[in-house]
């Protein structure tokens, strides 16, 4: 099956490594975490992922092709596609304007009202309102995955996507992750929570820039419950503070 690589990927800010010799890879149609706590590099590896910003070494390949100087709309037209931690906003934008130009021109009214559906935004309520301050931050996250969901990436990654949802939102990303998988989407989730990271076939444990584990996502949490009892930072990730 063809993957999306991270092969040897370093990240250097100002000569500090944010990221030290990433090796991950993606099969297409499973689902994956990278698990860590804040300030870790998780989200520095979803950007890398996207073409947002390019590693100071290594490289990103999609299959056999080398796709390291690819940009962020290079790598959305082969299919990667980036759920950002902070929604946007779009003054003067209806929620169903955005949703048919978010590369999904054709999308009838039936497709948009199954994925408002799948993200708790009745259509009839939603469709005509306006992508700004009116709505809530998370109106505007889940208004953000309905664009996800209409997109079918082939990669999907989804960078903290429980930031700013309400108690229901481990309901949601189930509901979210069901779609992507129907449509055959690899899932790359970035979080702190091991709930979140529960969700998914496997795991990538990052913790000061470096990868410290791999597999199964339920050994990974248990990896680090046992290797890392003590460390102040586990408790971030039990807590989701």
């Amino acid at each position: 099956m063809p993957m999306l690589y991270l092969r040897n990927v370093t990240y250097l800010v100002n000569g500090r490594k944010i990221i030290d010799g990433i090796n991950m890879r993606f099969k297409e149609g499973l689902s994956y975490s990278i698990l860590g706590p804040n300030g870790a590099g998780k989200t520095t590896i979803a950007l890398i992922l996207m073409g947002v910003i390019k590693p100071s070494e290594g490289k990103v390949l999609l299959g056999e092709r080398d796709i390291t100087g690819l940009g962020v709309t290079e790598r959305a037209k082969l299919g990667i596609s980036l759920l950002w931690q902070e929604p946007a906003r779009y003054d003067g934008v209806t929620v169903r304007e955005y949703l048919s130009l978010g590369g999904k021109l054709e999308a009838g009214k039936d497709e948009l009202e199954e994925v408002l559906e799948i993200v708790g935004l009745p259509y009839e309520l939603y469709a005509h309102r306006f992508v700004d301050k009116s709505l809530s931050g998370g109106e505007r996250k889940r208004i953000e995955l309905a664009s996800l969901l209409l997109l079918k990436p082939r990669y999907a990654i989804l960078d903290e996507p429980d930031s700013g949802l309400d108690i229901t939102s481990g309901e949601l990303l189930e509901k979210v992750m069901e779609y992507l998988k129907r449509e055959k989407s690899t899932v790359i989730l970035i979080t702190h929570h091991e709930d979140i990271a529960r969700k998914t076939d496997f795991s990538y444990f990052v913790c000061s820039g470096k990868l410290v584990r791999k597999g199964f996502s339920e050994e990974v949490i248990a990896y680090y419950r046992m290797a890392c009892g003590k460390c102040p930072l586990l408790e971030v990730m039990r807590n989701g503070h």
